[in-house]
């Protein structure tokens, strides 16, 4: 079975090179059919139009007809540009999208780079919707999200499936050696959707935490008037990226209180449960998907910093507890998310529609 992985996609980022690397794994020969257009800003949404010349180059580029034989195509992230020329590329053959989000949710709702009911946000939609009902199967990251994509692009409930997103296990893998004193940490962009307001507000009410943010974008100014107890580290090389969970006391996920916040399970919450790292996270319908409160991960209410600043102490106090959520938390990870099982779930999802 030969797959080809088209389109515009963020080669890095980690649900693109997760699932080639989990489809390879699962035995499927991935090959790529790519053009640059995403790699080049750490903050890809914040330029509004500033990549529409480059995206209408790349779509033209990815226009003739591909030499390598294939069996299915898979659109990767973020791919909603590319399904129409993957369409024509498909012919017959089945595409699969692998959305992770809604361009309009994203770009609307969650980040407010265009108002709603702005000409921007209708030709967002319409993207969607689109891109959506073109595919022959659209794959999301949680069932809440399935949810969500089906009724955005109003196509059947059975066209979209669900692959959590995993970790990339070449990087991330089981080495969790806490440093002293104790430090939370958080890895991701600076953006609405992780609640970075709320982990601000639970280092204030607590000034014996250390909470380290390694990660920039939209909200960069907020960290500008951080209390002392926050270090902010604002890129440190993905490859390196490991080292920061397995040092680090505690991992903390999202915590935003948005629609999308309660449906997704992030790539930096993959990331702790495939290193060990004891993680805290919203308790959102998302969450509750893969983690076990007290079990697998200490889950507190969405925008809630005095819970948050709770559950920190809660950890850092408790050694005991920090090492059975970090052995709960990767044993969760490899039953559910890991590359094997990943794999394998998508495989015989291509299969189906063989």
């Amino acid at each position: 079975m030969r797959v080809l992985y088209f389109g515009t996609y963020e080669q890095t980022y980690p649900r693109n090179a997760q699932v080639i690397s989990a489809l390879r794994q699962a035995g499927v020969d991935v090959v790529e059919r790519h053009v640059s257009v995403w790699e080049r800003s750490r903050d890809n949404w914040a330029g509004r139009w500033r990549h529409a010349g480059r995206l209408a180059w790349a779509e033209a580029r990815l226009w003739w007809p591909a030499k390598e034989p294939f069996d299915v195509v898979i659109v990767g992230y973020p791919g909603h540009f590319d399904v129409p020329r993957a369409r024509r590329i498909a012919g017959g053959r089945p595409l699969v999208f692998n959305p992770l989000v809604s361009l309009h949710e994203t770009l609307v709702s969650d980040r407010g780079r265009f108002r709603q009911g702005s000409f921007a946000a209708r030709v967002l939609a319409a993207v969607d919707r689109r891109a959506l009902r073109l595919s022959d199967l659209v794959v999301a990251d949680t069932e809440a999200n399935a949810d969500f994509l089906a009724e955005a692009g109003d196509i059947p409930r059975g066209r979209v499936k669900t692959v959590l997103v995993g970790a990339e296990e070449r990087l991330f893998r089981p080495a969790w050696r806490p440093d002293n004193p104790f430090r939370a940490l958080f890895v991701g962009k600076l953006i609405p959707l992780h609640g970075l307001e709320t982990i601000l507000e639970a280092a204030r009410l607590d000034p014996e935490l250390t909470i380290r943010v390694v990660g920039t974008g939209q909200l960069d100014r907020l960290m500008e008037s951080r209390p002392p107890n926050v270090e902010w580290v604002e890129w440190v090389d993905y490859d390196r990226l490991p080292e920061e969970y397995w040092s680090a006391g505690c991992a903390l996920g999202v915590f935003g209180t948005s629609d999308k916040a309660g449906r997704v399970i992030p790539n930096k919450a993959f990331q702790a449960l495939a290193s060990g790292t004891p993680l805290i996270t919203a308790d959102t319908r998302g969450a509750r998907e893969l983690l076990v409160d007290g079990e697998s991960a200490l889950l507190v209410p969405p925008g809630d910093p005095a819970a948050l600043a709770a559950a920190i102490r809660r950890v850092s106090s408790d050694p005991a507890l920090a090492r059975e959520l970090g052995a709960g938390g990767r044993e969760s990870y490899e039953r559910h998310a890991s590359e094997e099982v990943l794999g394998a779930r998508w495989r015989s999802l291509i299969e189906e529609l063989l």
